[in-house]
């Protein structure tokens, strides 16, 4: 049985918290917030000094749903300490954060929440481009169009700045999208993007909306993510390939192929967040912990997300102040 400690008990850690209560070999024995009723919200020991929860209870493993600035730190101190990390995304906000979580890396087992990653048409998008089943891959495309306000990011003194989120609606919410892409295409020879604020430039400083562009071996990959949009729209990813177009849109792979259209629906479990963060939360967590158990290496672990994290920091580097 995996002791495990919580760090952050905002919105998300509620998805983090049902999945550790329906493993078998995870028990949530404490949880750690600067408001001390949300630190209590879940039943267990409740903390606001989260340094004081891991020492006084000494956990196998701690999840962390903080603001994306303090990844890095809550990691290294963990691992100082011998306790496993399993950190939201993005672990890091820039370089030296990221060597951060390299480092501890080193130390215990860590893991990164990019649950996408389990989708059964993802893996199953992956292994037709491994095995070549309709030919190469020429191209792919990606859209992330949802909704924020002013109210949202008002809500929470972290977000919408540089130095506590650093960025917007690309490290935020399309970062799971761009993620898949660069998993498919590889770490790419090439990554621009050009980024602007549209409907919250009085109320953030970060962007609103990005264009990227990333190439390799002469195969593009194109994302478009907003948060101007009305409302939280299925990400949409295409992938074009030498005999056939897929579309994954939801839970729904569309296969186009000689003029013919063929859908499949995927039977995961319901999402135990909002449905657009998808529903591989489970999956992801438990991969996590059975990988420990087995001394294997984890599908999301930092050497794994390199190609991630250095896309995600190349894009955003002429625009951080």
């Amino acid at each position: 049985m995996h002791r495990v400690c919580l760090i952050g008990c905002g919105g998300i850690s509620a998805v983090h918290a049902a999945v550790l209560g329906e493993l078998a070999n995870t028990q949530l024995i404490a949880c750690a917030d600067l408001i001390p009723e949300r630190a209590g919200r879940y039943g267990c020991a409740a903390y606001t000094d989260w340094q004081k929860m891991l020492d006084e209870t000494r956990p196998d493993a701690v999840h962390l749903c903080t603001p994306h600035y303090l990844h890095p730190i809550m990691a290294q101190e963990a691992a100082q300490r011998g306790i496993a990390v399993f950190t939201e995304k993005p672990p890091a906000i820039d370089e030296d954060g990221w060597e951060q979580i390299r480092q501890s890396a080193l130390r215990v087992p860590v893991g990164i929440c990019f649950q996408n990653r389990y989708h059964p048409h993802i893996q199953t998008c992956r292994q037709y481009i491994e095995n070549g089943a309709f030919g190469r891959l020429r191209g792919m495309r990606a859209f992330v169009t949802w909704n924020r306000s002013a109210g949202y990011y008002a809500a929470a003194d972290w977000k919408g700045k540089w130095a506590t989120e650093g960025g917007g609606a690309l490290i935020n919410q399309a970062i799971h999208t761009l993620d898949l892409l660069v998993r498919f295409l590889g770490t790419p020879d090439q990554a621009e993007a050009t980024m602007g604020n549209h409907h919250l430039r009085n109320a953030v400083e970060v962007e609103d909306t990005a264009e990227i562009y990333l190439q390799k071996d002469g195969v593009p990959a194109l994302l478009y993510a907003s948060n101007a949009y009305s409302q939280d729209a299925p990400v949409l990813i295409e992938l074009h390939f030498e005999q056939a177009v897929i579309r994954l849109e939801g839970d729904v792979m569309t296969i186009l192929q000689n003029g013919e259209k063929r859908e499949i629906s995927s039977k995961t479990d319901p999402a135990l967040g909002k449905s657009y963060w998808g529903a591989g939360h489970k999956a992801c967590i438990a991969d996590f912990y059975r990988c420990i158990e087995e001394g294997a290496p984890y599908m999301n672990d930092p050497s794994s997300c390199e190609a991630t994290m250095q896309t995600l920091l190349k894009l955003y580097a002429k625009f951080r102040p």
